[in-house]
């Protein structure tokens, strides 16, 4: 899953499960603020011969430095800061991909141990320091260490549970066992989740303050009715078409999702909790109806394997952007991948028609000297391990002679360049390895 959604989630999970509020909301005063209130309370807490006492402080000494003040979240506030950064914590593993010239941590490191059950507790308890030390530094509120674990555990646990229904796989028993467990339920970025996750969020921001609420509700649609369109065309170029009424549905349920609350103030009558809990609630539905598709996608593509007697190797349904009827059925046997593109909104009237639907067939290429070199290469092998549908590839260029191979679960985001995720070996006329990497044009 792509860190924003992860941080989205997180925020999310703390407004509604954590008591958590905005990160810069109304009680995230700056100090400039608290020191006014201060002032202004201190007099009448006064004796009355030092409210007007010759030894009363200069005016000045009682005024706030002039400037903006310094932002001090409360402590419902830093619930949702930690359980937000505990949510993108894992990814901090890329720092090491930046950092080093191997370029195949991509697989063999990224979703590993930041991202493993095994390892969860002690990086709870280690952020939970962390804060704790910093907001004593600060001298800001915040939890108590034992909650900030808590906090931060849960935030950990949402990352790893949505990168593990994606299809990428996690290492989520690292260091003790390095496997890539993937339940292939969501999209790595699944728009109408993310949408899930933020909209009950942005409408309890835009309902939270009644003089506000239809200049908050207009914004939100000028910003966001055009994104199904951005969506739209980011899925064709991915081979995802989206129709055109899929699209125009989409941007009228997110007109309604901002507008219609306001109707009568309906929305002003919805806690800032319950809107939360309403998005977390609805995440839940969304994930556990993505289960049964996925297990109607998968016998699907069962069933087109029984019928068209494929050695089945390795078999797989996963899902495609953004609609919850898209899946790509993928048949890995002896010589190649087999390929069926699912709309379950679209079911076979029979077995002769399912067999008969468009299908993409992609050959390994015939064994030779070089295509059993590169397979013994370290490198080729940790790909190897990484990819669950592999597919060989040979051609010549001059005298070169270039190996690739390509996992067919990730698709071709642009014609002009390879799939991602595929590994060229290049060779000389006498064998001689001349270079090896990312396939990237």
């Amino acid at each position: 899953m792509d860190t924003i959604t992860h941080g989205i989630a997180g925020t999310l999970i703390a407004k509604a499960l954590f008591r958590g509020e905005d990160m810069f909301g109304p009680r995230g005063r700056s100090a400039t603020e608290k020191e006014k209130n201060k002032d202004a309370e201190e007099p009448r807490n006064l004796p009355q011969r030092e409210k007007h006492g010759s030894e009363d402080p200069p005016l000045e000494m009682m005024r706030p430095a002039s400037g903006g003040g310094r932002y001090i979240p409360s402590r419902a506030s830093m619930v949702t800061w930690a359980l937000m950064l505990g949510a993108v914590f894992p990814d901090s593993d890329v720092l090491r991909d930046i950092l080093s010239h191997d370029k195949l941590l991509v697989v063999t490191w990224h979703r590993s141990i930041t991202h493993s059950l095994v390892m969860l507790p002690l990086w709870a308890l280690l952020l939970a320091w962390i804060t704790r030390g910093f907001c004593n530094w600060r001298k800001w509120e915040a939890p108590s260490f034992g909650a900030l674990s808590l906090i931060y555990g849960a935030g950990i646990l949402s990352h790893i549970l949505l990168d593990l229904v994606t299809s990428f796989g996690t290492m989520i028993w690292s260091p003790l066992e390095w496997s890539r467990p993937a339940w292939d339920l969501i999209f790595i970025i699944d728009f109408t989740l993310s949408a899930i996750l933020l909209l009950p969020q942005l409408l309890a921001w835009a309902y939270s303050q009644p003089e506000k609420t239809l200049r908050r509700g207009a914004g939100l649609c000028v910003v966001f009715l055009p994104v199904p369109l951005l969506i739209a065309r980011m899925a064709e170029a991915a081979e995802a078409p989206v129709s055109n009424r899929t699209t125009l549905l989409a941007m009228i349920v997110l007109a309604c999702v901002f507008l219609l609350p306001a109707i009568r103030q309906g929305g002003l009558r919805v806690s800032y909790g319950a809107w939360n809990r309403a998005g977390f609630g609805a995440s839940l539905v969304y994930a556990a109806l993505t289960f049964f598709a996925h297990r109607a996608a998968l016998a699907r593509i069962e069933k087109f394997a029984q019928l068209d007697h494929l050695q089945v190797e390795s078999i797989g349904a996963l899902p495609l952007p953004p609609s919850l009827w898209h899946w790509d059925g993928l048949v890995r046997t002896e010589r190649g991948v087999y390929e069926l593109r699912m709309d379950l909104s679209n079911k076979a009237a029979s077995d002769t028609e399912l067999l008969a639907r468009e299908h993409r067939y992609y050959p390994d290429a015939s064994p030779n000297s070089y295509i059993e070199a590169a397979m013994r290469l370290p490198e080729v092998q940790k790909f190897l391990w990484f990819a669950r549908f592999p597919v060989t590839g040979f051609h010549k260029e001059g005298n070169q002679a270039i190996v690739e191979i390509r996992d067919v679960r990730f698709a071709q985001i642009r014609r002009d360049r390879p799939s991602l995720f595929t590994y060229r070996v290049r060779f000389d006329a006498s064998g001689n390895l001349l270079s090896q990497g990312w396939a990237t044009r």
